[in-house]
């Protein structure tokens, strides 16, 4: 293969692409903020010099800065990770079509464009028949006709004998759980409402919402897909994203997305994760989707799915998927499958090679307080030692040794940690063992000791794939 690609992002997912091109036996360019001259994302790389890879910018989310190096490396495609460009069409769009055009390892901009709008994506889900959340399949500007469209929903709800209903109110454009608040009574809408659209303004630069009806009781679930340009596509399994803080932001996954052994379903488990995953190919095969992607799900306690958004991009969970996946006897690397796929190869397995076995559990290592509200710790680590063994992987771009000072511009996000094995139960028990063996230290300004989620990781991985 041939290529040269600026990596444009930071912290564990940089260094997982670095590895990946140095897989594919290509070349790489990093960029970093001063606030990240400490990670090892540029430590790894070389700083100064005639082979200098790594690069300051003033920001990851300026394309003017990102642009100036890749051309000044002499670059030929981008991989924009997760978060920042993404899932910016207007970025993708801007990389293909320049006078000295780059590849964007990610879907078409086409794509992104067409599913990066969760309306657009409601309504071409609800025309191919695929079940989605009651509630609005149009942008809704107007406050009146929004309120509206809640009492409908608030309507149906009691109608339905529903305990505690209740209508979300979603930035159109967000994402991440960004931009999403809670009604529980009508009274409330209007200044709810403007609350919203206010925020999608300023975030988001428009103030379309979604007026949707609130689940409870739900798993929230996931269908990997990897598709080419050559009209190939295949599934990497499902898996189950339920366990998050109380901004939406995941902190413990498990594949597969169901498991009977943790819970007593009332529906058939796995018919229910081969319709998901059939309607997630069907949705991408309509919209030629052709390269890495993953299509959101939440799940009732009775089984009925609701498909909730696409995400065009790799995944930071990408990878617990991998491990309950052999292609060739192998778990496949999905940052170098996105990679080739994007620069053109034709994938060369169909889902006949794909075979699914065991369980896996990633665990988000993060700074933070979980008794505060999931509060950041930003201060320097001076111990990170993490536990290596043949059923385990580990992502950071946190420095084992050296201090290391938490970037306070950023998440304070430490590690991600892989575990699997032949069973939910062992892979539970494995995860245990990882968490017991952990040793993370340091302490902040005022001399405090570091907190992190270690302890909620823990006491919450018998609640995976429950209800």
């Amino acid at each position: 293969m041939q290529g040269k690609i600026l990596i444009a992002n930071r912290g564990e997912i940089a260094i997982r692409i670095m590895e990946a091109c140095e897989d594919l036996g290509l070349e790489y360019v990093v960029v970093y903020t001063d606030a990240d001259r400490d990670s090892e994302h540029v430590q790894r790389n070389r700083l100064s010099g005639p082979r200098q890879n790594a690069w300051r910018v003033t920001s990851y989310t300026d394309p003017n800065d990102i642009l100036a190096v890749a051309d000044h490396t002499l670059c030929t495609a981008i991989h924009p990770g997760y978060g920042f460009f993404s899932e910016d069409y207007r970025f993708a769009r801007r990389v293909t079509i320049r006078d000295r055009p780059l590849i964007f390892i990610g879907p078409s901009w086409e794509v992104i464009k067409d599913l990066g709008d969760k309306i657009n994506t409601k309504r071409v889900a609800n025309k191919l028949g695929i079940p989605t959340i009651p509630g609005t399949d149009s942008p809704i500007y107007n406050e009146m006709e929004a309120e509206e469209i809640a009492q409908h929903l608030f309507d149906v709800q009691e109608e339905q004998g529903i305990a505690r209903p209740a209508v979300l109110i979603k930035a159109a454009a967000g994402g991440g759980g960004m931009g999403i608040e809670e009604v529980n009574r009508i009274e409330q809408f209007r200044r709810v409402y403007r609350q919203v659209q206010n925020y999608a303004k300023r975030q988001f630069g428009d103030g379309g919402v979604l007026i949707e009806q609130r689940l409870l009781d739900f798993n929230h679930l996931e269908v990997q897909l990897v598709c080419s340009r050559h009209n190939e596509r295949v599934h990497f399994s499902s898996r189950n994203c339920t366990i998050q803080s109380t901004g939406r932001q995941k902190r413990i996954e498990a594949a597969p997305g169901f498991d009977n052994s943790c819970f007593d379903y009332e529906f058939d488990a796995d018919e229910l994760l081969d319709r998901i995953v059939n309607y997630s190919l069907k949705l991408a095969d309509h919209v030629k989707y052709d390269n890495v992607g993953t299509w959101e799900w939440i799940v009732s306690r009775t089984g009925q799915p609701y498909l909730l958004e696409v995400n065009t991009r790799i995944q930071v969970e990408n990878d617990v998927s991998a491990r309950i996946s052999y292609l060739n006897g192998k778990h496949p690397n999905l940052i170098r499958e996105q990679i080739r796929l994007a620069l053109g190869e034709p994938m060369g397995y169909s889902q006949e090679d794909i075979e699914f076995r065991g369980a896996s559990i990633e665990l988000r290592i993060v700074a933070e307080n979980t008794q505060r509200d999931f509060a950041p710790w930003i201060g320097t680590i001076t111990r990170f030692d993490l536990p290596s063994y043949e059923w385990s992987a580990v992502y950071t771009h946190v420095p084992s040794d050296r201090p290391y000072p938490i970037p306070s511009e950023y998440d304070p996000n430490l590690a991600l940690a892989l575990v699997w094995g032949d069973s939910m139960e062992e892979a539970k028990e494995r995860a245990r063992e990882f968490i017991d063996n952990t040793v993370i230290e340091g302490e902040d300004s005022s001399g405090g000791s570091i907190i992190t989620n270690l302890r909620y990781l823990r006491e919450n991985l018998d609640r995976l794939l429950t209800f």
